[in-house]
């Protein structure tokens, strides 16, 4: 069961990890954005990945609210893949640029 333990507790570490990276990159464009004349363009990435962002935040809070028996090798290889947040702190990360030029 230390097994399982472990690799929940990586997998969560793992998200949190993310999570944050992702809240600080949209913080910093929300604030680049009104620094500078924003476009109609512009709100709408960010509301759409700020959606997409909690949809991801929630999911993860589900994902944490598990009892440990609930885990299993592959739910936890499935649950929330890392590539999706990296995804949306890249794009977040270009739109910071678009607003910074």
């Amino acid at each position: 069961m230390a097994g399982i333990e472990s690799l929940v507790e990586q997998h969560i570490k793992e998200n949190e990890a993310r999570l944050k990276h992702v809240d600080e990159v949209l913080a910093q464009a929300h604030k680049e954005a009104g620094e500078t004349a924003k476009t109609s363009e512009i709100e709408d990435d960010l509301a759409v990945l700020r959606g997409e962002r909690d949809r991801l935040a929630s999911h993860f809070d589900e994902l944490k609210m598990r009892s440990l028996q609930d885990w299993q090798q592959e739910s936890i290889e499935k649950a929330g893949p890392m590539a999706v947040w990296d995804s949306l702190a890249q794009q977040l990360e270009k739109l910071l640029e678009r607003i910074t030029r």
